[in-house]
């Protein structure tokens, strides 16, 4: 069964905040691009650990036991929702760019001066500030142009893609304009496994609106984080098999040395971590199959498929709309993310924010930690951009009265 309007207002039942109001309006979450709300399976998930089984792991006692079960299952569920081979492949962290830092910290000691990392200037920083920094250690840094189109340059690419590339970072969807880079990423690989040179992949803003496949990406590292797609504050990290245990990681020297753990620092967010199982668990019973993956992969077509006719239903509603400008691609192609950011004539970003806000609108303004891509756009004196982004629970209703209400704010 396709994932619709009605399916949609059903899983809303499930979203404890989704009843809150203010100023008399329902709050509509349009705010997903910066972390989606919580169904109540996770919220359980996540209590029920503390109240049966709160303990670190490797001991021999019961609750312990019990940790290690909730872990093993966790990286089972999250590489059934990759398409990673082996739940060993996925490692945990407080979050992506905390996980981008300690990959990058490992990854330059196989490094020497001169060495060239290319990232894009469409990226979020989690994805670029790790590789920024390592030109402190003599790394040239290269970047791929962003056209005014908001896409990648690839004639750009493949000209800075050379014999002394190690490694190339981008991201599989941008977070303020929505842009998905599946074609230039395959372009990435190819051109890079002719040098020789490593792949990262940033795949916050995909998961949580697309089915993913490591193994098809052929990609050597791939980041993404739990609480974009209705789970907790918790980063993941995928590495392709064999190849985490060949770096030097920052790690104790009592920590465990082998993947997945090599790379994990301390003790984790057990609870949290629960609570990520219990988000894909959630994703999968919407789908179809006889296997967890199977389901997965149906269910997030779905959704995908209901999200896209929001923002496709958004984007042609803002056309009809003097004064405002909608930038990126347009939604004639399916590989765009549900994220739509947009300037008015007459007010700055963070004036429409405002004013929506006292209506109920959750939706961001500003740069959104992709600040390259907006400063080339020349956004930076209008106080970048004003975002929306959909997800699973938002509704067509919301749409039509968010465009009310900037049709109003443009006058």
């Amino acid at each position: 069964m396709p994932y619709t309007t009605k399916e949609a207002l059903a899983c809303r039942a499930d979203f404890p905040s989704l009843t809150r109001t203010v100023n008399g309006f329902p709050l509509a979450y349009l705010d997903g691009p910066g972390g989606t709300q919580v169904p109540n399976q996770v919220i359980d998930a996540v209590s029920d650990y503390y109240r049966r089984c709160n303990a670190n792991t490797h001991g021999a006692f019961i609750t312990s036991s019990e940790t290690d079960q909730v872990m093993d299952r966790a990286r089972a569920t999250v590489a059934a929702l990759l398409g990673a081979q082996s739940p060993g492949e996925v490692s945990f962290g407080a979050n992506m760019t905390t996980l981008n830092f300690a990959l990058s910290h490992a990854l330059v000691r196989q490094m020497s001066p001169g060495d060239e990392i290319l990232i894009t200037e469409l990226d979020h920083e989690g994805n670029r500030g790790p590789w920024l920094k390592l030109a402190e250690h003599g790394i040239v840094i290269k970047e791929i142009k962003v056209t005014q189109g908001g896409v990648l340059d690839r004639e750009d690419m493949a000209a800075k893609i050379g014999k002394r590339t190690r490694l190339v970072a981008i991201g599989m969807a941008s977070n303020a304009l929505g842009t998905v880079n599946l074609e230039e990423i395959a372009l990435a690989r190819k051109l890079s496994r002719e040098v020789g040179a490593l792949m990262v992949l940033d795949a916050v803003h995909f998961v949580p609106h697309f089915p993913l496949d490591v193994q098809a990406l052929d990609t050597d590292f791939l980041l993404c984080s739990a609480y974009k797609f209705y789970g907790p504050h918790v980063g993941i990290l995928y590495c392709r098999p064999g190849l985490l245990d060949t770096l030097d990681t920052d790690r104790l020297c009592t920590a465990e040395a082998a993947a997945p753990w090599r790379i994990e620092t301390g003790t984790l967010n057990h609870a949290a971590i629960a609570g990520v199982t219990a988000a894909v668990d959630y994703v999968a019973a919407l789908g179809r199959g006889e296997t967890l993956r199977e389901r997965i992969q149906s269910a997030k077509q779905d959704i995908a498929d209901y999200e896209h006719g929001l923002a496709s239903r958004y984007w042609n509603g803002l056309a009809q709309i003097k004064g405002v400008r909608a930038w990126g691609q347009d939604f004639s192609s399916r590989q765009r993310a549900p994220t739509v950011s947009i300037t008015l004539a007459s007010m700055t970003a963070d004036a429409v924010a405002a004013e929506l806000a006292k209506s109920g609108f959750l939706v961001w303004d500003g740069n959104f930690y992709a600040h390259k891509v907006v400063s080339v756009l020349g956004l930076d004196d209008r106080g970048g951009l004003l975002r929306t982004g959909f997800s699973m629970y938002n509704t067509a209703e919301e749409v039509d009265r968010l465009l009310e209400a900037i049709t109003a704010l443009s006058r």
